[in-house]
C-alpha cells in the first residue's frame, strides 16, 4: 500500500509541475515557474528515494530549501496579483 501512495505521488507532483509549466507560458504567469521547480524537486526527490541514489543532507538540505524558496515567491506573486 506504501507504494501504491509512492508511485501516485509522484504521479501528482508531476500533473502540478506540468500544470506550473501551463501557467508560466500559456497564462503567461511568472509564479508558475516557482511551482514548477518545486514540484521538479519534489519529484527528484521521490525518484531518488525509489532508485535508491544515496543522496547526502548536503545535497537534499539545499535541494529543499531551493524548492521552499520558489513556492514562497510564487505565493508572493500570487498574493501580489502579479
Amino acid at each position: 500500500m506504501i507504494e501504491i501512495i509512492h508511485y501516485l505521488s509522484i504521479v501528482i507532483e508531476c500533473i502540478i509541475a506540468i500544470f506550473g509549466v501551463f501557467i508560466a507560458v500559456q497564462k503567461k504567469k511568472s509564479y508558475g515557474w516557482g511551482f514548477f521547480v518545486t514540484f521538479a524537486i519534489y519529484v527528484f526527490y521521490d525518484l531518488s528515494r525509489l532508485i535508491p541514489l544515496n543522496l547526502s543532507t548536503t545535497v537534499l538540505y539545499p535541494l529543499f530549501f531551493v524548492a521552499t524558496l520558489s513556492i514562497l515567491w510564487s505565493v508572493w506573486k500570487i498574493y501580489r496579483k502579479e
